[in-house]
């Protein structure tokens, strides 16, 4: 098997991790699988020969669970000056900027926002890593990141519809949180 078989791979082995991720109204379980699918997903791009894609997915994962645990100014901006530093000192096309931009935004996202907020910052974000990954050629980046964009498409719809009809969607993470 060749190098770039291998990374495809593992571009498919997080595709296959990460298509359920936007489906989750639990905050908790929402950020662990995508903490998973991300660090797998950047494994996939330093394969790729990706750096700055590699090393924004995989900071991308610790963000995620850290986020877990803290919803700091101070952290959210350790995070988003290492994604800007590590992305841009390997940049050597314009496209490659795209994923650093998603990550900035959903790094602002995760610690700033809640519900319905995250899921639409996350969508933008995401339109980001889709044109990346089919400008690099990623078959399963691309896959996962075009499923994303429609399945956290279609869950924006269905939650705001929900909220529209005076039904909270996200009730599971509040009595979850109310718990803790």
């Amino acid at each position: 098997m060749t190098a770039y078989w291998l990374a495809q791979g593992v571009g498919v082995l997080a595709f296959a991790i990460g298509i359920t991720t936007f489906i989750n109204r639990d905050e908790r379980r929402f950020k662990l699988q995508l903490s998973l699918y991300s660090f797998i997903i950047g494994c996939h791009f330093f394969l790729m020969g990706a750096a700055p894609a590699g090393m924004s997915a995989v900071l991308n994962a610790f963000r995620t669970v850290i986020s877990l645990r803290t919803r700091s100014l101070w952290v959210m901006s350790v995070f988003i000056t290492l994604t800007l530093f590590l992305g841009l000192i390997k940049l050597h096309h314009p496209m490659e900027l795209l994923p650093i931009i998603g990550t900035v935004a959903s790094t602002w996202a995760l610690f700033r926002c809640k519900g319905l907020t995250v899921r639409c910052v996350m969508w933008c974000s995401t339109a980001c890593w889709v044109s990346h990954n089919i400008w690099l050629g990623s078959i399963g980046g691309s896959l996962i990141e075009g499923s994303f964009l429609v399945m956290n498409g279609l869950n924006i719809i269905r939650f705001w519809r929900m909220q529209k009809r005076g039904i909270d969607p996200f009730k599971i993470e509040k009595e979850t949180q109310a718990k803790e």
